[in-house]
Parts: C-alpha cells; sequence; structure tokens
C-alpha cells in the first residue's frame, strides 16, 4: 500500500520525442540568418564618423568600392599610397569604370536605374583619390555615390 502512494505523487518522465525537432529548427534558424563575409579586405579601411546617416535598405542594389592604404601584409610590397579595391583584387583608377559596369550588367533590368555606388573610404586617404573615382562614375553616368560612415560624432575625425 506504501508503494502505491509514492509512486501516484511522482512527476511523470520528460518526454523527448520532439528534442530533434528542436534541435533542426535552430540549425534552420542559424542557417538563414548567418551571413557569409563576401570580400576580404586588402586595403585598411577605417571609416571616418557622421552624426547625419542613413542606412540603406536594400543592399543588392549597392555596387561596394574600397578605398584605403593596403593591410600590412600588402604593404611591404606594394607601399603605403592608396589604393583602391573592387571585389578582391586591388586596382587601378581606369579599371573603376570597367568593374562598375560589369556589376551593373549582373544586376536586373528593373533595378539598374536605382543602383548607388557605395564608397567605402579610410578617413586618412586624401580627397584626390575619392575625386578621381567619382570622375570616373561620373564618366559612365552612375551619378549615385554614397559614403560609408558609421555614427558617432563627426569632430572625432580630426584626432
Amino acid at each position: 500500500m506504501r508503494n502505491y502512494r509514492n509512486s501516484k505523487n511522482r512527476l511523470p518522465a520528460v518526454s523527448t520525442a520532439s528534442l530533434p525537432d528542436i534541435v533542426f529548427m535552430l540549425l534552420f534558424f542559424f542557417m538563414t540568418v548567418t551571413t557569409i563575409k563576401d570580400n576580404t579586405l586588402l586595403v585598411d579601411n577605417r571609416l571616418p564618423n557622421a552624426d547625419q546617416v542613413k542606412k540603406i535598405e536594400k543592399r543588392d542594389r549597392v555596387i561596394e568600392i574600397f578605398v584605403g592604404k593596403p593591410s600590412p601584409e600588402l604593404a611591404q610590397v606594394l607601399g603605403s599610397e592608396p589604393k583602391i579595391q573592387l571585389d578582391n583584387r586591388l586596382a587601378t583608377i581606369n579599371e573603376v569604370a570597367p568593374y562598375v559596369l560589369s556589376e551593373l550588367a549582373k544586376k536586373s533590368e528593373a533595378i539598374r536605374n536605382l543602383v548607388t555606388v557605395s564608397l567605402k573610404v579610410d578617413k586618412n586617404v586624401k580627397v584626390g583619390v575619392v575625386s578621381d573615382i567619382k570622375e570616373e562614375l561620373r564618366r559612365v553616368n552612375l551619378l549615385k555615390v554614397n559614403y560609408t560612415t558609421y555614427q558617432g560624432d563627426a569632430f572625432l575625425n580630426t584626432q
């Protein structure tokens, strides 16, 4: 009689039948949320701060151009002059227009007029390189240019 009463008050064992479902749900969640970095940076890219920023909503309409001094590994070979990075290679100013046009050709016809060129320029790069890039973009009639920055106090850029 006593054993019967003790077993009656016990909690039932936790069912582990739904455990594989939970594991696969977590797996699919992390697979969809995780993004893979497209480009390896070959240039130093410390972006300036700005207090008036706006986030670009549609990333499929952006062509990125990185500008900065070569990374420390490449600086021994290439020097410390600012370089332009297009995808995963360093390029000259003459290669900017063909690269942008080839990237534009990859986009669908519906969004070609909405494409923005995003310049990710190191804060220590002289404005001459940036104006040369903008001149090349003007030559191929890509006039929507965006400068990528960090949110913050703009006065920190002078230090």
